[in-house]
């Protein structure tokens, strides 16, 4: 079997390291790339690995390819401090690597927000490339970055992670401004000006997208809030496009 090297990207996260450490406890290799936490992730951290790396923190992508050809083995498990290995999809990785037919895999996601899962709200669909040869990279966004597929086979596994999307209220809202903060940036060659367009009707609409027609509204109150946070989240990120673009932070390129 080909030999795997679990990455864990890692930043004050006491509260769900030890969680994704047990569940990835099996693989040839574990690497933590801490970004310098201030809590306690470092102790738990060495009960399960030596291989502890860390770097100020730039954004995600550039977090992750840089770790990546650190890595001693040839394929990667790249796993978030909020999710979990399942016993189920260890095997079929497991299985998989006895025998790969891809280069890279993608793996569903089952998520839960404030202790229960969401199943309808937009994230019905949602999945991300985690098992994936070494060579791989990270496209160079600074958020919701993913492995570019260009050249590379890439498949599907069956069984899925599980996304634990929330800490608290505050850890939440922190979690949105700083999202908020990196798509700015990546929106401003798309979006050179920003007017109430963007800073009402899309919000507005991304609302009704996700109550209303991903189905937020059968998820309950959960769905309602998620939906409420996604709208905010779009307000936010052309808010904060719209100062830097006035303050002559981000230039228009021509």
């Amino acid at each position: 079997m080909n030999k795997v090297t679990a990455i864990i990207p890692c930043f004050n996260e006491e509260i769900h390291l030890r969680g994704v450490l047990e569940s990835v406890k099996w693989a040839d290799e574990i690497m933590v790339v801490d970004s310098f936490s201030t809590d306690s992730s470092l102790s738990i951290a060495r009960e399960y690995t030596d291989f502890i790396v860390q770097r100020a923190y730039e954004n995600s992508a550039s977090q992750k390819n840089w770790a990546i050809p650190q890595a001693s083995h040839d394929w990667i498990l790249l796993v978030d401090a909020d999710e979990r290995v399942t016993p189920e999809l260890k095997t079929e990785i497991e299985t998989v690597l006895k025998s790969p037919k891809a280069d890279a895999y993608w793996i569903k996601r089952i998520n839960f927000f404030m202790g229960k899962e969401v199943k309808y709200s937009g994230l019905q669909n949602d999945k991300v490339i985690r098992l994936f040869k070494k060579t791989c990279r990270y496209e160079p966004l600074h958020v919701h970055a993913e492995i570019i597929t260009t050249g590379v086979k890439v498949d599907w596994l069956k069984e899925k992670l599980t996304h634990n999307t929330f800490k608290s209220v505050a850890d939440y809202l922190k979690k949105i401004h700083r999202y908020a903060d990196w798509a700015a940036r990546d929106y401003m060659k798309k979006t050179p000006k920003v007017t109430f367009f963007h800073l009402l009707v899309k919000p507005a609409f991304r609302f009704f997208k996700h109550f209303i027609l991903k189905g937020g509204i059968l998820d309950g109150r959960v769905g309602f809030i998620i939906s409420s946070l996604t709208a905010w989240s779009v307000f936010l990120r052309y808010w904060k496009l719209m100062l830097l673009i006035e303050n002559g932070e981000l230039k228009v390129e021509n």
